[in-house]
């Protein structure tokens, strides 16, 4: 299972309102590279789920994940923080083992062997 924070659920809600897309969900995936091997990707997704997805409903809001993905990030919590560089949303999984600066790229036990791309490939210096 996947979950949304109270804050995280209260801002998706605004954004969804703001971009008139009443039906959407959070789409949340894990895809290969980044600093540590793994990052993850979120975006509201207004289409209906794909047939494998697993559906979470949190706070009024729905949250779509593929199998493959939830197999690293099944536990995991979005939220919402600011900081200095503005507000965003941010993944805490229990499931990794390490990770960028940046908090959007991770390790996990199952994928210590996999690569990332080096220091700043994600974005972060």
């Amino acid at each position: 299972m996947i979950t949304l924070t109270d804050r995280a659920a209260t801002e998706l809600k605004e954004l969804i309102n703001a971009e008139q897309k009443d039906n959407a969900a959070l789409r949340v995936w894990v895809a290969g590279g980044g600093c540590s091997g793994l990052q993850y990707g979120m975006a509201l997704d207004d289409n209906a789920p794909e047939e494998e997805d697993k559906v979470f409903d949190q706070g009024g809001v729905k949250i779509y994940v593929d199998p493959i993905s939830l197999g690293y990030m099944s536990g995991a919590s979005v939220d919402y923080v600011d900081d200095v560089l503005g507000g965003g949303f941010k993944i805490e999984n229990p499931n990794a083992t390490s990770g960028c600066g940046c908090g959007s790229s991770f390790k996990t036990a199952d994928s210590e062997g996999a690569s990332g791309g080096g220091c700043g490939s994600c974005g972060c210096r």
